[in-house]
């Protein structure tokens, strides 16, 4: 290849793609590599398979970016959800120390979970049963915390919820697109490989020539 350290795909897209157009257009080159078997048929092999991996590849960063930009959005209200919940709960707690039944009701006993599901379902809890419950809203009140805010946060619990079902699909889709871009790799590679221990053979007195094909020469 052009250098001995791991190439990214761009760069091996682009290795494969100037070889690929080389071989077509210089006249020597042609002529050479016809000989040794690789004919305009053969050859449109090879372009095929890059065509087919340059969209596997497009596809595959198509699909990472709307999963970064799914997890950011996800993340975005999972922060917002935090930062009021957490204002929210430290309010109840003091409204309802001497009331532990209702701060079982509400989920606020003991400290903020920490995990991703028993954090969510903490904050279910929370604004469920203080959005139906008014005697709570009116306790509540006292620190300044209605019904507004409570509406605000099972509002959030929602959006984050479709948010992070967005995301995991995001994911998914990129996962699967990567699967597909290795996959297409894996063939051009293979064929890119024969191309060039084909093309070595037949410009081994054409250094210049094999050069133009992306093969370092040493000197």
């Amino acid at each position: 290849m052009a250098s001995r350290r791991n190439l990214t795909d761009a760069e091996t897209l682009e290795l494969y793609r100037v070889s690929l157009e080389n071989a077509n257009k210089q006249p020597q080159i042609k002529a050479i590599l016809t000989e040794l078997g690789y004919d305009t048929a053969v050859m449109a092999e090879g372009n095929a398979l890059l065509s087919e991996t340059r969209k596997a590849y497009d596809y595959n960063r198509i699909e990472d970016d709307e999963t970064s930009a799914a997890y950011a959005h996800f993340s975005k209200l999972k922060a917002e959800l935090e930062g009021i919940f957490d204002i929210h709960r430290k309010k109840a707690k003091v409204i309802f120390r001497k009331d532990p039944v209702t701060a079982d009701q509400l989920a606020i006993s003991g400290p903020m979970p920490r995990t991703y599901m028993k954090w969510l379902e903490s904050a279910k809890k929370f604004y469920g049963v203080a959005a139906t419950d008014q005697d709570v809203l009116n306790k509540l009140a006292r620190l300044k915390l209605g019904a507004a805010d409570i509406a605000t946060g099972n509002a959030l619990i929602n959006e984050l919820e479709t948010a992070r079902t967005e995301y995991l699909r995001e994911k998914g889709e990129s996962q699967d697109a990567t699967k597909l871009k290795d996959a297409a790799f894996s063939k051009i590679r293979d064929w890119m490989s024969d191309f060039y221990e084909v093309a070595k053979i037949g410009l081994d007195d054409s250094p210049q020539l094999l050069e133009s094909l992306g093969k370092m020469v040493r000197s």
